[in-house]
């Protein structure tokens, strides 16, 4: 996975296990694991700077102590926390949860909301969400169609919203979503944004420094490239 994402063109890459019921990760099993894996890449020749990170589900952000939290940072930086987003039902505590993360000055990563149901039907419900201050992560498997019309459908409609500010593999193994962006970047068919949702954003967040302005749109509508 990492000689694929490093011949797709990637340099950083932000390791982000689950952390959840299922999977009850803990920041020093990902630290160690991340440490690890920076030393197999070395050992090869494998020119990929991985950072550590957490895709942290809504259930448990309040069982985690803020020292943990901090720990499980995007792409290593604790003002930055990676949140899943369910796939079926509205998360009807979100609000309040983004408002306590605010509070203490950490900024809430969504990821893949274009594959919920509730969003695929209204994507316009996210408008709140990063009205609260979020960013918006996009899979890149729904961009380039791999995932389904659906989810085309509905990142794309958040992308012409303005409601998506990130796009991320979310790849878990060589047959698992593969690690890649440049297929969604050639699916979004505007050079400008997709540098922003690839480079530009991602790499703000990695240096902690205000997220740049999103560069205007070249098309009304987004062209759909649905991939069998």
């Amino acid at each position: 996975m990492a000689r694929d994402a490093v011949a797709d063109g990637i340099q950083l890459l932000a390791a982000t296990p689950h952390v959840r019921e299922d999977y009850p990760t803990r920041a020093s099993e990902m630290e160690d694991g991340v440490a690890e894996l920076r030393e197999a890449l070395a050992a090869e020749g494998v020119k990929l700077d991985v950072r550590t990170g957490g895709e942290i589900a809504l259930d448990r952000l309040a069982l985690l102590e803020a020292e943990e939290l901090a720990r499980f940072g995007l792409a290593s930086n604790p003002n930055y926390v990676l949140l899943e987003f369910p796939y079926y039902g509205w998360p009807l505590g979100l609000p309040s949860q983004l408002i306590d993360l605010g509070r203490r000055g950490v900024t809430a990563v969504v990821a893949h909301p274009e594959r919920n149901v509730d969003v695929q039907t209204a994507p316009k419900r996210m408008q709140e969400t990063v009205d609260q201050g979020a960013l918006v992560q996009l899979t890149s498997a729904s961009i380039d169609g791999r995932l389904g019309r659906r989810s085309q459908n509905a990142a794309f409609r958040l992308l012409e919203l303005e409601l998506a500010h990130l796009v991320a593999s979310d790849a878990h193994a060589p047959d698992v979503r593969s690690v890649g962006m440049s297929a969604a970047a050639e699916a979004l068919g505007d050079v400008d944004l997709a540098r922003w949702l690839t480079e530009d954003v991602p790499a703000a967040v990695v240096n902690d420094v205000p997220i740049p302005e999103r560069p205007p749109s070249r098309r009304r509508r987004f062209r759909r490239v649905f991939r069998r």
